[in-house]
């Protein structure tokens, strides 16, 4: 519709306008209607009412007329005679006889002024044999008057009373029936008067009623207009709440339809547009979320500045490899080789993401993975690290499992097994590349050690190793059994190396068992207690078959037996090979 194609502002002074016409509009009215009452009152009050008036003066003039005759009789009748009084007395019914013909005609011109306004809804035939019957009894009266006053006055003259008491008597008469005609046509006068009355009345309360209907009118026509125009404002900002509400939790998929033409409209169409970059956004971020940690990528987004300058931070770094990764290759196709190693990584994936950490890059059948800030705490990192190894190495037997079914074979050439390394320590966080490409990544000496402490659990026979800030960070949280110190390539400085063994207060008594002979045994071979070593080395064994950090020790003591060591041996073992 054109009416909701046009702007809020349009729709607002088009609002206003309706109403003002509509206010104009009855204003107007109600004037008109105003005035025709008025016009009514204005008649009723300055012409009939005052018509009636004159007719009853008219009566009262007439009684007053004959009274000032018999007084002016009786003086002329008088022994003696007063002339001065009855010239007086003359000269009153002279001026009554005026006066008298004066209130017929005033009410004549009132009746005539009625019948002649067309502004007024009056009987004009009623009114017109009105006058004409004033005229007739004033008429009719005047002549028997005039006639039997000057009989009278010669009756008067000649002192003939007896006479002139009959003439009196005939004047009377006359004026009785002028006085009963004037009645008449003042019943009939009155009314009219009233039916003016009525007529004011209704029009006072038709203009009420006109005024009140059109007034509610206008309320009605006013209060739809606004409602239309106003629900065509508001219903399209309820969508846009709802999409933004939508937005707000994160689904782009909500469209609003852009029905209207306005600023609202136009919104609306922005919002669209708003969302279908969302979307694209939102799937880009999918898309490099598979090549690029997600909350690296939201990382990067709310702090750019990290990416190019880069940070120092205390982190903690897993290295995670499969060992029988060669072996089991070698007789793969490349699509199977493919999909073993897809599933194996999204298994050992989801264990470090579900604690928090930052899958920084796969390295052939490697996982480098870190935890520290800004993504968690600074005191959480080593903790959680230790909890993904732990997880990862429960997921090592399903794995087993699963592997010749993707294979499509009953059994692997050799089984497949976890070696996970995990360190401690300040490393630098950053953007690290070329011009042409760049990788943000965590380099440092931490770094270094994490993968060097992967590769030593095949020295040790272990599945996770740890140094000792990392150690120090898990506290009792996870349990721990001391394997080493150990100078990996690359560092002069021996530091201690732990084997996560699983959470606190898991282990069974052989576990026990195992960490207490074992830490017999490291103590006594620090010590250059050999046989006291071995045999508790021996005695961790029996707890635990296998034990590889037993086994370990046990072929470093024989070696010591045909080369002992130097007489500065700090009890550290270093490694020449990465």
């Amino acid at each position: 519709m054109p009416l909701f194609n046009q702007t809020i502002r349009r729709k607002i002074v088009g609002i206003a306008l309706g109403l003002i016409v509509l206010m104009l509009v009855t204003s107007i009215l109600s004037m008109v209607m105003s005035s025709q009452v008025g016009v009514l009152l204005d008649e009723l009050t300055n012409r009939y009412i005052p018509a009636y008036s004159h007719l009853a003066r008219a009566n009262i003039r007439s009684l007053e007329r004959a009274l000032a005759l018999r007084q002016m009789v009786m003086t002329r009748m008088g022994v003696p005679s007063d002339e001065e009084a009855y010239a007086a007395r003359l000269r009153d019914f002279e001026a009554l006889d005026r006066k008298f013909e004066e209130e017929a005609e005033a009410a004549r011109k009132l009746i005539n002024a009625i019948i002649d306004d067309p502004r007024t809804y009056s009987d004009n035939a009623a009114l017109a044999r009105l006058d004409v019957r004033i005229e007739s009894a004033v008429t009719e009266l005047r002549r028997n008057l005039d006639e039997g006053n000057t009989k009278l006055l010669k009756q008067v003259e000649a002192k003939d009373m007896a006479q002139a008491r009959g003439t009196l008597e005939q004047l009377d008469t006359s004026r009785d029936a002028f006085n009963r005609k004037v009645d008449v046509i003042r019943a009939d006068m009155l009314t009219q008067v009233f039916f003016s009355t009525t007529q004011v009345i209704s029009r006072q309360y038709q203009a009420i009623i006109v005024s009140g209907a059109v007034t509610l009118l206008a309320a009605v026509v006013g209060f739809a207009f606004a409602l239309l125009v106003s629900s065509g404002i508001t219903r399209p900002v309820r969508l846009l709440l709802a999409g933004t509400r939508e937005v707000e939790a994160g689904r782009f998929d909500k469209t609003i339809t852009v029905s209207t033409q306005d600023e609202i409209g136009e919104l609306a169409a922005a919002f669209n547009r708003m969302t279908e970059q969302l979307r694209h956004n939102e799937r880009v971020r999918e898309t490099f979320g598979r090549y690029i940690d997600p909350k690296v990528v939201q990382g990067l987004i709310d702090r750019p500045e990290v990416a190019i300058d880069g940070e120092r931070r205390l982190m903690t770094i897993m290295f995670c490899d499969m060992s029988g990764f060669t072996a089991m290759s070698e007789g793969m196709t490349p699509r199977g080789l493919v999909r073993v190693m897809n599933h194996y990584f999204t298994v050992m994936s989801a264990p470090i993401r579900s604690n928090r950490g930052i899958i920084d890059k796969y390295i052939g059948d490697a996982i480098m993975a870190y935890w520290g800030p800004p993504f968690i705490e600074e005191d959480e990192p080593a903790l959680l690290a230790g909890l993904a190894a732990i997880d990862m190495v429960d997921q090592v037997p399903a794995l087993q499992k699963q592997l010749p079914d993707l294979l499509g074979i009953r059994a692997m050439p050799a089984l497949c097994d976890l070696r996970i390394g995990i360190a401690t320590g300040e490393v630098l966080t950053g953007s690290i590349g070329s011009e042409l490409m760049m990788s943000f990544t965590v380099m440092g000496d931490a770094v270094n050690l994490a993968s060097r402490l992967e590769a030593v659990n095949k020295v040790y026979g272990t599945r996770i190793l740890i140094a000792q800030a990392s150690a120090d960070a898990i506290g009792p949280h996870i349990e721990l059994r001391e394997v080493d110190r150990l100078a990996v390539a690359g560092q002069s400085a021996p530091q201690t190396i732990f084997e996560v063994m699983g959470r606190a207060g898991a282990l069974a008594a052989a576990h026990e068992s195992l960490r207490a002979h074992y830490a017999e045994g490291l103590a006594a071979y620090r010590a250059r207690r050999f046989d006291e070593a071995r045999a508790a080395f021996n005695a961790a064994l029996e707890a635990v078959p296998g034990d590889g950090p037993s086994r370990a020790l046990l072929a470093r003591i024989a070696q010591f037996e045909a080369n002992p060591p130097d007489e500065g041996w700090d009890g550290a073992w270093r490694l020449e090979q990465k």
